[in-house]
């Protein structure tokens, strides 16, 4: 029986490139905390984004979440070729900052921030409704209204998180104007929700989740989606894919994600990957820049 503390194998390349939606590179492990440590794994760093290349998944969107890893992406996208970033406060880190009379000052330096080289995202924001109660779900939708309007003005894509809070999400995006590119990262809705972002011209984001037995419903928002709305992504070091559930995710494991989307939507794994690649650069602009 295998160490579920090790790393999976490195799965059979992809035929084709593709990128990393969304990951985080600054937590070393699944910890099953938020953003424990910033950049403490950075001797990993170098072998991790090899591994990655070596399956054709050579770029990826570095997301921070709060202060701390927002200031450590900005450094690291400064340094790596194969990566680009986002920064945002985290829908579960607002209430904290705000009970400490902090969130005011974090939302100027997360707009200094987002202006920074390789800084393309505004995210991940949105509402969670399953970690945060109703007390704190008035300043996490303030929070989100304050983040789409700083995409809009800085002209970067915005990824939303969602997690038990579709409708509100769908309502706070509608009632503000949603960006011109809008990802939902990590994809967490039903075939009806899909059509409904869809519609709106949303891009949705299918993580590791989406090989799970149980994903039934998230495998029929899959189905419906086009083709040249879909994205992949890791979330690590969270939600890694079957067969290695539950242990520590990493980019190069995409293509694991890659082959069970390519099945449900019974195209070839080639074409999948083109399309990702396609709207993946639609979405983020050149790495070169």
């Amino acid at each position: 029986m295998s160490d579920r503390t090790e790393r999976p194998p490195l799965p059979d390349p992809l035929p084709l490139p593709v990128v990393d939606d969304h990951t985080h590179l600054d937590i070393p492990g699944d910890t099953r905390d938020a953003w424990p440590h910033h950049g403490e794994h950075d001797g990993q760093l170098d072998r991790l984004l090899d591994q990655a290349a070596s399956v054709n998944v050579a770029r990826a969107v570095q997301i921070g979440c709060d202060l701390p890893s927002a200031r450590w992406t900005v450094d690291l996208v400064g340094k790596h070729p194969g990566l680009l970033g986002g920064v945002a406060l985290h829908p579960n880190e607002v209430p904290r900052l705000a009970e400490r009379g902090a969130l005011e000052a974090a939302y100027e330096e997360i707009a200094v921030l987002a202006t920074r080289p390789r800084i393309r995202v505004v995210g991940e924001t949105g509402l969670d409704f399953f970690r945060t109660g109703p007390a704190g779900r008035a300043v996490q939708e303030e929070s989100f209204r304050w983040h789409i309007r700083l995409a809009k003005r800085l002209d970067l894509t915005l990824q939303i998180h969602d997690r038990d809070a579709h409708a509100d999400v769908l309502r706070v995006l509608d009632d503000e104007g949603a960006p011109a590119r809008t990802v939902f990262h990590c994809f967490s809705g039903d075939a009806e929700l899909a059509r409904a972002c869809v519609e709106r011209g949303f891009y949705l984001s299918f993580a590791g989740t989406v090989t799970f037995k149980n994903a039934g419903e998230l495998r029929d928002a899959l189905a419906v989606t086009p083709l040249d709305r879909l994205q992949v992504e890791t979330d690590a070091p969270y939600l890694t894919p079957t067969p290695y559930r539950g242990r520590t995710n990493a980019s190069y494991l995409v293509p694991l994600t890659v082959r069970a989307m390519a099945q449900t939507l019974a195209v070839d794994v080639p074409t999948l990957c083109s399309a990702l690649s396609a709207t993946s650069a639609s979405l983020y602009g050149s790495w070169e820049d």
